[in-house]
């Protein structure tokens, strides 16, 4: 039998897979510590970090725990830090929120005091943790979420979440318009420096359960009213468009692996850096079934984040992000 290039037997794709060196040499996709973004939460009022029971070796760090991951993690090569707030009061308005002196704020000045230029400090703004009723803005007098209210405590947030030394906001309540409000508030104040990362797509998924424990979340109901419905696509673009020309300048598709779709259309799409959010469902899940015998778990994990990564995300947000780090 004649060999012919193009044709059995002569191309022979199987070539490129015979030994893990020749595998990893025409790798097409890689994954780097300095794509990798950890999500991490603090608790105003605690002596020692507390374990969230739905996420194994996730905690609600201390001031002092987070310190210590946060150096752990940029000396794993870790980029960015995402940082989220657990108070010890709440109210209707989610006052601590914006609280010079609340959790976030505090937090926000030691992890830049601890890891300087090192990573990337990011915080989350949205009510959603400060809130009694758990939803991620104001309520209104029949007890609907009040977009234009919640806009005017977004730019509070980003004002004090600025002036605590963030670098990066990231915008994810899904109210209309809040990156430009976002915006406006952060230059008025002479911080043109600090970046926006707009949660764009982001859908009212199961998969955030084991995330509202961690945050220590009040919600009665759902989100469904700002947050996307999961049959959406299109809906996607049009959030896609707003928040580019409201200034965003990373953009995120949020849960990850059930929106590959998605995120692989927004990566298609921007010329900006593109996020997705590999969510505490996603993790509780792989954790569950490793936890029992049934996947690899280390397999899994970079699976799972090379497929994100595959689909065109630049930055993926994971609780896995200093382990895998650490491995790479």
């Amino acid at each position: 039998m004649s060999s012919r290039y193009g044709e059995f037997p002569g191309a022979r794709p199987r070539r490129l897979r015979t030994t893990p060196a020749m595998r990893r040499l025409v790798a097409e996709t890689r994954l780097d510590p300095a794509e990798l973004i950890l999500p991490m939460f603090v608790r105003e009022g605690v002596s020692e970090p507390v374990e969230v029971s739905s996420m194994p070796g996730v905690v609600q760090h201390t001031r002092d725990s987070l310190r210590k991951a946060a150096v752990e993690a940029a000396t794993a090569g870790v980029g960015g830090l995402m940082l989220y707030g657990v108070p010890e009061t709440k109210d209707a308005v989610g006052s601590a929120g914006t609280d010079p002196d609340g959790i976030l704020q505090h937090a926000i000045r030691d992890v830049v005091a601890e890891v300087g230029d090192a990573a990337v400090v990011m915080s989350d703004l949205c009510l959603d943790e400060y809130t009694d009723h758990g939803h991620c803005g104001v309520l209104d007098d029949q007890g609907r979420v009040d977009n234009d209210a919640t806009l005017e405590r977004y730019a509070e947030m980003a004002r004090v979440q600025a002036d605590a030394g963030v670098h990066v906001v990231g915008a994810s309540g899904m109210m209309d318009g809040q990156v430009g409000v976002t915006r406006d508030a952060l230059d008025e104040i002479g911080r043109q420096d600090v970046a926006i990362l707009a949660y764009t797509a982001k859908y009212a998924s199961v998969f955030y359960g084991p995330f509202r424990e961690a945050v220590n979340s009040s919600l009665q109901g759902d989100r469904k009213t700002y947050q996307q419905d999961p049959a959406n696509f299109r809906e996607s673009m049009r959030e896609l468009t707003l928040d580019l020309a409201e200034g965003a300048d990373m953009v995120m598709v949020k849960p990850a692996l059930p929106y590959l779709d998605v995120l692989r259309k927004v990566a298609d799409t921007v010329d900006v850096p593109v996020a997705a959010y590999q969510i505490s469902g996603e993790y509780a899940m792989v954790e569950a079934a490793a936890a029992n015998g049934w996947i690899d778990r280390e397999r899994a994990i970079l699976e799972t984040l090379t497929s994100i990564r595959r689909a065109g995300a630049n930055l993926i947000l994971t609780y896995w992000a200093t382990e895998v780090a650490q491995r790479l």
